[in-house]
């Protein structure tokens, strides 16, 4: 089974009757148990664990502090009501007696989206139950992409492929690149969770404290991951023959190599998507609990997530949000009921002022936070335009001539068997996902608005597809849409609320989500596509 994320490192510390290092005997057992399928075996193990803490308080046995933060994170994200229930209670038994009991920080998954709208936009709870007795939890992540259970249910079964099923490369070093490449992002809360996920595979700790521990073979990843983060464009043939050449020291195989890479890719798209919702620690990381009293002042205050942010003065007026809406839709029917073609030359001249286009986002080049401090090397190396004004930018990638449907998909899958497939389906189910509806409106067409979305970031990226008119994206794509869009995923470590709550004023959170989705893969697709160009060059 999957790490619960419960041997999260470094997680705070308590001052009365819990013992930080030990753990309560059954409770080990039984928290494993609790993600049975098996009905009579979960109650079994809801009585287990409940004993083994009701001993603990009737006896001069100390309740560890990890006991305590695993019973906080169940009481807080298990969508078994009686197991949630239950944690709560022995909780609040447990304050009774004296036990000083961890709270958490947040009141909910995102701290861009207020829990109670989140939980009125979840269609179904069934898919959360799912994954917390296949995956042993439900994390923040999980939450907000529950509210598209479609593509959920594909991601997770990519990630679980991508991190437990059989492989080339073992359990702790998939989770240890996974550290490696969050950590390119600062994204402390991926950090914690893969660091977690490393331990619980037999990692070593000291990997954690600094990449100069890992293995030197690991450490050979470092160019491509810097790379793949920030400016996937300048991979080339030479970073692939260091790598895998058969003189190389601490040569890599391809099949191992590709599981790296998507690892690395997988992990930095999912910075984007943590940072574009706001999402905050879970209960059990650093900056997601504390065992102090709420004082009175702070009671009012929904409490931010540390790692983001989102402490700025979040939604502005939405005075004219309304009116942008019947504006956009407006947009999209002319554009589907337009007949003008243009001439070959005008779509590379559109193209290219979408490319150069100065979209001003906010980098303040701040050090990384110290979770991630030892794990990144060159931190000054951030995203830069594909095309900086009077510079001689980068051959822009024709979607023509390597393309994921033609070229991509069948190398992964000859090098890494069903991956090919399952990212495939990621792919189609964001791209293909409506509900056809729009704000207030209901039975739209959004494929025009997705498409655009989805081709701005190859745009971005440099990637440029001959048959689209990139006019459309212009003509679709408000300037703060594209600033969001933009900061998400070249910067997502820039991401604040104010830049979150700026676009699509009058639309659902949901609906925000799906964008920040589409972005998401849309920057994983493009990654990849530069990377494996290269895999191919080198295999000729």
């Amino acid at each position: 089974m999957a790490s619960n994320g419960y041997n999260t490192p470094g997680l705070g510390s308590g001052r009365h009757r819990y013992e930080s290092e030990s753990d309560v005997g059954p409770t080990v057992n039984s928290l494993a148990r609790l993600c049975s399928k098996d009905e009579d075996e979960r109650a079994a193990s809801l009585e287990e664990l409940s004993q083994g803490v009701l001993a603990c308080l009737g006896s001069d046995r100390l309740i560890s502090k990890q006991t305590l933060l695993n019973l906080l994170r169940l009481s807080r994200s298990c969508p078994l009501q009686e197991v949630r229930g239950r944690a709560t209670e022995l909780l609040h038994t447990a304050q009774e007696q004296g036990v000083e009991v961890p709270r958490a920080l947040a009141s909910g998954p995102s701290a861009f989206i207020p829990a109670k709208e989140m939980l009125k936009e979840v269609p179904d709870q069934d898919i959360l139950i799912e994954s917390f007795l296949s995956v042993g939890r439900v994390d923040h992540i999980t939450m907000v992409m529950a509210m598209h259970p479609a593509y959920l249910s594909c991601f997770l079964r990519t990630q679980h492929a991508l991190l437990e099923m059989d492989g080339p490369l073992p359990r702790h070093w998939r989770h240890y690149i996974a550290v490696m490449a969050a950590a390119r992002h600062h994204c402390s809360y991926l950090v914690q969770q893969h660091s977690a996920g490393f331990l619980d595979a037999g990692g070593e700790e000291s990997w954690l404290s600094g990449l100069k521990h890992a293995p030197t073979k690991l450490r050979s990843l470092q160019t491509l991951n810097k790379l793949l983060a920030h400016r996937p464009w300048l991979i080339t043939l030479q970073h692939i023959q260091e790598l895998v050449c058969p003189g190389a020291e601490h040569r890599w195989s391809l099949a191992e190599l590709i599981h790296a890479v998507i690892l690395m890719a997988h992990a930095h798209s999912l910075c984007s998507f943590g940072w574009g919702c706001g999402l905050n620690p879970e209960p059990n990381h650093i900056g997601g609990y504390t065992f102090q009293l709420p004082s009175p002042s702070h009671l009012p205050r929904s409490p931010h997530s540390p790692h983001s942010p989102a402490h700025e003065d979040g939604r502005q007026e939405l005075g004219d949000g309304a009116m942008e809406v019947e504006v956009l839709m407006q947009r999209m029917v002319e554009l589907q009921q337009q007949e003008e073609e243009c001439t070959q030359e005008e779509m590379v001249t559109r193209f290219e002022r979408e490319r150069s286009e100065s979209i001003p986002t906010t980098v303040v080049r701040e050090a990384p936070p110290d979770l991630v401090l030892g794990l990144v090397e060159e931190p000054e190396f951030r995203y830069e335009d594909f095309a900086p004004k009077g510079e001689q930018s980068p051959p822009t990638m024709r979607a023509q001539d390597y393309s994921w449907e033609d070229h991509g998909f069948s190398l992964v899958n000859r090098l890494l068997p069903d991956m090919g497939q399952l990212l495939d389906e990621k792919f189609q189910v964001v791209s293909n996902m409506t509900y056809h509806r729009m704000a207030m409106h209901e039975g739209v067409d959004t494929h025009t608005l997705r498409k655009a979305l989805w081709n701005y970031i190859h745009c971005l990226y440099g990637i440029r597809y001959d048959d689209y008119d990139y006019g459309s994206v212009n003509v679709l794509l408000e300037r703060s849409l594209k600033v969001f869009v933009k900061t998400m995923a070249c910067h997502p470590e820039q991401t604040t609320a104010r830049v979150y709550h700026a676009f699509w004023r009058h639309f659902r959170h949901s609906e925000k989500v799906h964008a920040n989705l589409i972005v998401m893969e849309a920057r994983l697709q493009a990654a990849l596509l530069y990377t494996l160009r290269a895999i191919t060059h080198y295999m000729r």
